[in-house]
């Protein structure tokens, strides 16, 4: 079995989606005339005048917020760590070009979730890849096995992987067991998922704004102590992607061990294309009425996720003084040691703290994304969720208790799986993707508040509920909001 999930691995990490997810992104970005950088303000003003949520879902802030409770993670603190040791500095830049052009990927998916929602039972608005597949692409087979390979990754084994971080980090900073991190952790998880969707996206605008401006203030702050090093940190970054500066101590590769731990870190930290984040901006009410809208909001996640936070951690690994790769210090270990040469013992603790909120929000947004995966696959089995949380749970628990390298690397294959299909979806559907937003860019033109009416669009009707993307409930919502 381990056999059959190494070599899954290694063809479609190594070679399918290491230039598969980048040239979608590349491919994205050109087709929609680099929306992310011409539009980058829609990003904001869309975000900005969206708060509210009604019966029928989230807001766009809350489903931002939750997108980033699943993005931010301990691939944050570790990943970048793990790219600089392996990539050298070279890889930061890397992670911010994968970023960059993610965000085309990121708005292309969650445009087309938008587009493809669909009202469950409860009235609560649900969609994500199984939906566009299903809809779009009149494959349900396809949907139904990017549900389960979802459900596998996030839903069941991302809980342990990240529980083990907590676990860890709780130990190595304030000696605590890791069994009574397991069962806190398996309470305070509990909570907020028995609540749903609502209670983990209330529980995300909360603790997501906090923990993100926590971490960016405290480097930030180590920032403004070594200003003068900052300009000669920013150009090694460059300068070690395009091999103009000899390669670090123990890095070996060069450039191309830049580019490929700097595509790899920045694909698994952002998530663009992976079709995770698709499943929470489907619940959000769009606010403008258009699907286009809440593509704005996912592609500012990716940029927050690795041009801010991710660029972060790697400043304050690079101004401390201590970066070396020859001496095997890595992960959340180089992070401490870093936080610790800039402002001793309370770096430990700050980095102990940040990767608790960090891990644990990931624990709660991705099981919201299994949850809508979950709801796809019932067809009217009502013990779907009830079974899903109490194993998400019980994988927290013994999470952190037990190493999880065996079972990490078969979710790492399953979310390849996803990956993939959800690659090869949205491309079949860019051309839908190119119509939606070529509609909300006309409508900005003409100075009005964009306003999707799936009725002027009969090439975008098929598959799409034309009673959520109506004139009449556009015009409702505008007036209510």
């Amino acid at each position: 079995m381990n056999i059959v999930v190494d070599y899954t691995n290694a063809i479609l990490w190594n070679y399918v989606l290491l230039y598969g997810l980048l040239a979608v992104g590349v491919f994205f970005t050109f087709r929609l005339g680099f929306i992310q950088f011409r539009y980058f303000g829609q990003c904001f003003s869309v975000l900005l005048k969206s708060r509210h949520e009604d019966r029928n879902g989230i807001s766009p802030f809350q489903a931002l917020c939750t997108s980033l409770a699943s993005r931010v993670g301990t691939g944050n603190i570790a990943g970048v760590a793990v790219a600089l040791t392996l990539g050298g500095p070279g890889a930061i830049f890397w992670m911010w070009m994968v970023a960059l052009v993610g965000m085309a990927t990121a708005y292309a998916e969650s445009a087309l979730a938008q587009l493809y929602k669909v009202e469950d039972d409860e009235g609560q608005f649900r969609g994500g890849p199984a939906f566009y597949m299903a809809a779009g692409l009149k494959s349900p087979l396809l949907g139904h096995i990017f549900a389960i390979a979802l459900i596998f990754a996030f839903g069941v084994v991302f809980s342990a992987v990240q529980s083990n971080s907590i676990a860890d980090a709780m130990y190595s900073a304030f000696d605590m067991p890791e069994i009574v991190t397991g069962a806190v952790l398996v309470v305070a998880a509990g909570l907020v998922i028995f609540g749903g969707l609502r209670k983990i996206a209330h529980f995300a605008e909360v603790v997501v704004p906090f923990m993100a401006i926590a971490y960016v203030v405290i480097a930030f702050g180590i920032l403004a102590v070594n200003f003068e090093q900052v300009p000669g940190v920013l150009w090694s970054i460059v300068a070690h992607a395009f091999g103009l500066e000899e390669a670090v101590g123990g890095v070996t590769g060069g450039v191309m061990a830049a580019l490929l731990n700097g595509v790899r870190r920045g694909l698994y930290s952002n998530e663009a294309g992976m079709g995770s984040a698709p499943n929470v901006a489907a619940s959000a009410v769009p606010d403008p009425h258009h699907p286009a809208s809440q593509g704005f909001v996912q592609a500012l996640g990716v940029f927050i996720d690795t041009i801010v936070i991710c660029t972060a951690t790697a400043l304050i690994i690079l101004l401390s003084g201590i970066y070396d790769p020859t001496t095997g210090v890595t992960g959340i270990s180089l992070t401490q040691s870093a936080a610790e040469a800039h402002v001793g013992d309370f770096g430990v603790y700050f980095i102990a703290v940040a990767i608790l909120f960090f891990a644990f929000t990931s624990i709660v947004a991705n099981y919201s994304y299994a949850e809508n995966a979950m709801i796809y696959l019932e067809h009217g089995w009502k013990g779907g969720l009830t079974v899903l949380r109490i194993l998400s749970l019980a994988m927290v628990f013994w999470g952190s208790l037990q190493t999880v390298d065996t079972v990490f690397n078969a979710a790492d294959a399953a979310m390849a799986v996803m990956a993939t299909i959800n690659l090869i979806a949205i491309v079949l559907l860019a051309p839908k993707v190119s119509l939606i937003t070529k509609d909300y860019i006309k409508q900005l033109k003409e100075g009005k508040e964009p306003l999707f009416d799936v009725a002027e669009h009969p090439e975008l009707s098929e598959g799409v509920d034309a009673t959520i993307w109506s004139k009449e409930r556009g015009e409702e919502a505008q007036k209510r909001y």
